[in-house]
């Protein structure tokens, strides 16, 4: 495989990209969509390694930070969630004529982990675009996402409380009044938290492309979470082709040590296989 790192122009500075290519010529192409916040920072290890399984079986596989994330330019603080949403638009693009230009006929599959499902699920009701989806442990519903990251701050607040429920008022309050509140070192903007607060996992009416949401757990469940089991029904009930599966692994997104789920990936490879039958 071959790696070649750039700055891609957008409104608000440059957003650095990493695309990893095959040897030989590529059977698709993906576009990884990143975690929010932390989670980005502990999955790198992961997306580096799906990143490298994917591109050892054909793939091109493009990675960009977004607006206010790793090397990009912009401050987390003033990220709204339409600027993630964009650079999503940004990265298709780029993905799309990289595929022209390299001869690529299979399909460019949009590739998520976490909060950047409910990215991924902006950008193509925006789009119209329906490429085929591989979701690794996907959030189904912004508030409640967007509720577990302020508790961070909130159990603060708890220190001096009876109870929770009143620093986690006094926090949306301050959104809603317009403040960027901080939350475990990250600034949060009444933007960002308003994009996500409205944000959930849906799709348009009669979604014609493959869908995989792949989820991991080490108590050997097999079966989808309660959390995303109604949606796949819902969907799968609707006639779009979704499949959704439990592997073996850590929630290495929120682990204290970097940790790694590497049944997540091989059953990503296969899911992929199946894209291009």
């Amino acid at each position: 495989m071959r790696r070649e790192a750039f700055f891609l122009d957008a409104p608000g500075g440059p957003r650095f990209c990493l695309v990893t290519r095959p040897v030989a010529a590529p059977v698709g192409a993906l576009l990884f969509v990143p975690p929010f916040a932390e989670e980005l920072n502990k999955s790198r290890r992961m997306a580096a390694l799906g990143t490298r399984a994917f591109a050892e079986r054909g793939w091109t596989v493009l990675q960009m930070d977004g607006f206010g994330c790793g090397d990009s330019a912009g401050d987390f603080s003033d990220v709204g969630w339409h600027d993630w949403v964009e650079d999503v638009a940004r990265g298709w693009a780029w993905l799309r004529a990289d595929s022209e230009r390299h001869g690529t006929t299979g399909p460019s599959v949009l590739w998520s982990l976490r909060g950047g499902s409910l990215v991924a699920a902006d950008w193509l009701r925006a789009s119209g675009e329906t490429p085929p989806l591989l979701m690794w442990q996907p959030v189904t519903n912004g508030k409640q996402h967007l509720t577990q990251f302020l508790r961070l701050k909130a159990a603060n607040g708890m220190l001096a409380e009876s109870g929770g429920a009143a620093a986690m008022a006094d926090i949306r309050s301050a959104l809603q009044r317009g403040e960027t509140i901080e939350v475990a070192g990250y600034g949060l903007s009444p933007a960002l938290a308003a994009g996500m607060d409205a944000a959930g996992l849906q799709l348009r009416a009669a979604y014609p492309s493959p869908v995989a949401m792949l989820e991991v757990d080490n108590a050997g469940r097999l079966e989808p979470s309660p959390a995303l089991a109604p949606l796949v029904a819902k969907w799968a009930a609707a006639g779009v082709p979704v499949s959704a599966e439990c592997v073996a692994g850590p929630a290495f997104w929120q682990t204290q040590e970097i940790e790694t789920a590497p049944m997540l990936v091989e059953r990503s490879v296969a899911v992929l296989e199946r894209f291009v039958r």
